[in-house]
């Protein structure tokens, strides 16, 4: 469990004992902690498998080459959630660059990269039609060459649905965003089939992914109502 200590403690992260310090817009909260049902589905297996490839290839690589990764942890600092700005290990760093590039079909690198500006994906409006078409709107077009776009999503869900973290699945990814609208329903349709019922509720989250450095940019969520 992560704390952040004040004159008392201010905020905390994490789980301890049968109890879950988290956040959401209401401010801080503590929960009883509740195991979920393992599904062990395809996708978690994927993940996993991929995760216990990367450990192993750290170990295969030379001793300059992991001094290499630790040297670069610096250009790679990030602020957690209480706003601290935190540096990564080498061998956490090598994972999560190589876990993203090989989740958008490239392939893992060995030597660490020079970080890249990832340009901000405008805000927009998402539309989803019972049966039929799933598509975000953006407000300006946007101007996305140098990453792939990582499509995460929900199935149709309840409109009072607000919170869905645990909900979004990967579909896939786009290649370069260069147009006014995006359309999703086949990467929608060939994970969770058509688009559902009339009334329901579907949000869809895309992230930046740099091809050349695995960098992942931030996510940016969408949410419509099914018309």
């Amino acid at each position: 469990m992560k704390t952040k200590f004040g004159s008392i403690i201010v905020a905390g992260s994490g789980k301890i004992g049968g109890h879950v310090a988290s956040k959401n817009r209401a401010g801080s909260y503590l929960r009883t902690k509740v195991t979920p049902v393992n599904p062990s589905t395809s996708a978690q297996a994927e993940a996993r498998n991929l995760l216990a490839s990367l450990a192993s290839a750290w170990s295969g690589l030379t001793p300059e080459q992991r001094s290499a990764w630790n040297g670069a942890v610096d250009q790679y600092k990030k602020t957690d959630i209480f706003g601290d700005l935190r540096t990564p290990s080498g061998f956490n760093l090598y994972c999560m660059l190589n876990d993203n590039l090989v989740r958008i079909g490239e392939s893992a690198i060995t030597t660490p990269p020079a970080p890249v500006a990832l340009p901000v994906i405008t805000t927009g409006v998402l539309a989803a039609v019972h049966d039929g078409a799933l598509t975000v709107t953006f407000e300006t077009d946007p101007v996305v060459t140098a990453s792939v776009i990582e499509v995460m999503a929900t199935p149709a869900l309840s409109a009072g649905k607000s919170f869905v973290k645990s909900e979004l699945r990967r579909i896939g990814s786009m290649g370069a965003l260069t147009e006014h609208v995006g359309t999703l329903t086949t990467l929608y349709n060939t994970k969770f089939g058509a688009v559902g019922a009339a009334g329901g509720k579907v949000f869809v989250q895309l992230r930046q992914i740099s091809n050349v450095t695995g960098q992942a940019g931030v996510p940016v969520l969408y949410s419509a109502i099914i018309s």
